[in-house]
């Protein structure tokens, strides 16, 4: 068997298109893993009836 320098090119290639396949996919299953995370945390509502918070002093 006799492996010639374009079907080793066209071999890598394909294996470079089903990594970068592979690297999206892991990305958007990371992306809706965390959507759903943050869909499902119990974030408090802010309260703002007494005034705190509203007024910050950014001089050091």
């Amino acid at each position: 068997m006799d492996i010639s320098g374009t079907s080793a090119s066209a071999v890598s290639g394909a294996l470079e298109i089903k990594s970068a396949q592979m690297a999206k996919s892991r990305i958007e299953q990371d992306g809706q893993a965390a959507l759903q995370l943050l869909e499902a945390a119990d974030v408090p509502k802010p309260t703002s009836s007494n005034g705190l918070g509203s007024v910050i002093d950014t001089y050091a």
